[in-house]
């Protein structure tokens, strides 16, 4: 570990779950990112209720890597929360600021700690009583991942596999047996948790069937679109989404579609990450998966498969909206096929770093380890466009 000048001084720590909780409850935050400039342009903690500025960690070094002589220009004169990468050299620019007077926290373990973070979040806004969906959103990169239960039985959708340890405990507690870990389609922004889920509890790896076209290198059970999955007295059914992938299936529980990468709150998918080069028939076929989605029941909760970092969430505070509260919202509902495709095309966020790598290990074809796994994912998922 790189040591630091010892200032003598003690400065608090928040954790990122107190950060984030502190947060939502309204408390308005200025964070100080002390990482390189172009790391923070591609990543950076976001909230309605925070201000992140940017000022190097070079800026507090004086010659020879002694402190500097005076606070560098640029940091706010007001209360902040420092943040790094992992929470080391933010932590000597927090002492540093709080030797100079400065009111000064340190976010603890840095961005990695923030990435390390998820939360649950009850789904019951139109949801049927003999069910429960929980809700688990990563806020660092805002993947959401889901636990059906019913009868005793449970099954986990589009798990992280940095935190399989967290659904089959999630599981447990809710006192069921966890059957399936499912993925909508294969992932290209995260490192999928499904083997990992199965291999630490006594579930079963289901997957799309499309998916051996795509080179599937795994054994896992293979379900394609009005295939159902028995969940204690009731059923898993298989919803054929197409566009994002050409495998992508949403799942129809209790009341909820998860929806994949298909229509999220704000915004639907990118549809170029499987083939760069079928991107615009890719954009016609989500077109046209939407507006078979249009025709469903309004009162249908959609649970999408990410969340922006502005987000408003639902009525029940999870991240689900009525389908027909999604029809009025985005205007891929009402556009013609061809200026949607236009728009999406001409709207397209960077790519998911190491998209190509994860998609090999989520299909089985190359391995990662855990630290691995974790650090490719880094960053922002960027699956989605928004409206």
């Amino acid at each position: 570990m790189q040591q630091f000048p010892d200032l003598g001084v003690d400065v608090p720590e928040l954790t990122a779950a107190e950060f984030k909780r502190w947060l939502d409850d309204g408390e308005s935050f200025t964070l100080l990112d002390t990482r390189r400039p172009a790391d923070f342009e591609a990543w950076h903690i976001s909230h309605p209720n925070l201000t992140s500025v940017n000022v190097p960690f070079t800026a507090f070094l004086g010659a020879r890597g002694n402190p500097a002589e005076s606070v560098p220009e640029g940091v706010p004169d007001e209360p902040l929360v420092t943040c790094c990468a992992k929470g080391i050299s933010s932590r000597y620019v927090a002492e540093f600021l709080a030797r100079e007077g400065w009111d000064v926290m340190g976010l603890e373990d840095g961005m990695e700690g923030w990435a390390s973070l998820l939360e649950a979040l009850p789904v019951t806004a139109g949801v049927a009583d003999d069910a429960e969906i929980v809700q688990f959103h990563r806020p660092s990169s805002g993947c959401l991942s889901y636990l059906l239960v019913a009868g005793g039985d449970a099954a986990v959708v589009d798990p992280l596999d940095a935190f399989a340890g967290e659904y089959v405990a999630a599981t447990d507690e809710w006192g069921a047996t966890l059957r399936y870990a499912v993925d909508t389609h294969v992932h290209a922004d995260h490192v999928s948790g499904v083997r990992a889920v199965a291999g630490a509890s006594d579930a079963t790896a289901v997957m799309p069937e499309g998916a051996t076209d795509r080179g599937l290198a795994f054994d896992a059970e293979l379900v394609e679109a009005d295939e159902a999955l028995p969940l204690g007295e009731q059923s898993i059914e298989a919803v054929g989404l197409p566009g994002h992938t050409t495998e992508m299936l949403g799942y129809r529980f209790s009341g909820a579609l998860v929806s994949g990468d298909t229509i999220f709150l704000d915004g639907v998918a990118r549809p170029d990450l499987e083939d760069a080069a079928a991107a615009r028939e890719a954009a016609r076929t989500l077109w046209e998966t939407l507006q078979a989605l249009a025709s469903e029941p309004a009162d249908l909760v959609v649970a999408p498969g990410h969340v922006g970092p502005t987000t408003v969430p639902g009525e029940d505070g999870s991240f689900t909206a009525r389908l027909g509260e999604l029809r009025e919202r985005l205007r891929a509902f009402e556009e013609d096929r061809e200026a949607f495709v236009e728009r999406l095309l001409d709207d397209l966020p960077p790519r998911p770093a190491n998209f190509e790598r994860i998609i090999a290990i989520n299909l089985g074809q190359e391995s990662a380890s855990a630290t691995e796994a974790f650090e490719l994912e880094l960053g922002p998922n960027n699956c989605a466009v928004s409206e």
